[in-house]
């Protein structure tokens, strides 16, 4: 973690627009999530090879590599057919779905193609992010709804529980609010295709959008499909002035806005693996932190 505190970022909330989240957080926390499901077949293995399960946090990547195997397609068809999808997808995303493949059980219908699971997916989440009646409001004050959904990517991928994912949607808010770079490992990880416990200063120094420890503000897209709890933590994000964190071990993840406080915590952190027997990479120093992906520290 980087101890100056470069120029403030463009986003910063104002007490109007805190409160905006609040409030569309308790809507979100409201709608329940209804995708139905379509039993092709009384034979139960048939029943359930008749739908799609798209777990919370995977990335678009993943999704396309699923609907291939589930429609029985050579892989990269999915991805293929974006172009003719016809996805109704924000302006800010620029045709590029990630964060609106909704996480959810999904049928699968005869004739099911593609493009039509695609919609399927990108439907269920519009109905979901914009049923929010503060989000014009949230927009003209403080972000637009597809900032939201970033920022629930990004809680998604590095929050190890439910309860620590209000906590780090705060520390998102708070780096923001301050002018400070988010310093997500989950980031680096979206940009080199990869998911690990373990990020060097030189995965650090990488030329990407995506590296939030080089560039200021959110990342340009979502970093992945973010669900329910993630995104109610991206509206509603808990009260505190965390800016850093780390979990030291399973269950213990300290949150804390003392640095001298954060690199003890991340010495203890280290000194644990060093006796397990699973080294830090030889490049990285004290200033900086593991990964989220349990653990994770910032």
């Amino acid at each position: 973690m980087q101890t100056n505190t470069p120029p403030r970022n463009t986003i910063r909330l104002t007490r109007r627009g805190r409160l905006l989240l609040v409030v569309a957080g308790a809507v979100v926390a409201a709608t329940a999530v209804a995708v139905p499901l379509l039993t092709l077949a009384t034979d139960h293995q048939e029943a359930q090879a008749a739908t799609l399960v798209i777990p919370e946090g995977w990335r678009a990547s993943q999704v396309y590599d699923a609907i291939d195997k589930a429609l029985e397609l050579p892989p990269g068809s999915t991805r293929k057919s974006l172009g003719k999808a016809a996805l109704r997808l924000p302006s800010e995303a620029q045709g590029n779905p990630e964060g609106y493949l909704y996480p959810a059980t999904y049928s699968l219908r005869k004739g099911e193609t593609p493009e039509s699971l695609l919609r399927t997916m990108v439907d269920t989440a519009n109905r979901r992010f914009d049923g929010a009646p503060v989000a014009a409001g949230a927009q003209r004050e403080v972000m637009n709804v597809y900032q939201a959904v970033t920022i629930a990517s990004i809680v998604q991928a590095e929050a190890a529980t439910k309860t620590d994912m209000g906590k780090v949607a705060r520390v998102v808010f708070n780096r923001l609010e301050r002018g400070m770079p988010l310093q997500m490992d989950a980031t680096i990880n979206y940009a080199l295709n990869r998911s690990t416990v373990r990020t060097s200063q030189d995965d650090t120094r990488i030329e990407s959008p995506y590296n939030s420890y080089r560039r200021m503000g959110l990342p340009p897209t979502p970093i992945g499909n973010p669900g329910e709890d993630a995104l109610r933590a991206a509206y509603h994000p808990t009260p505190g002035d965390w800016l850093y964190f780390v979990t030291v071990g399973p269950g213990d993840t300290r949150f804390t806005a003392d640095y001298a406080e954060h690199l003890r915590n991340v010495a203890e952190f280290n000194a644990l693996h060093r006796r397990s027997g699973t080294p830090l990479p030889p490049s990285r120093t004290p200033l900086q932190s593991p990964t989220p992906a349990h653990p994770s520290a910032r």
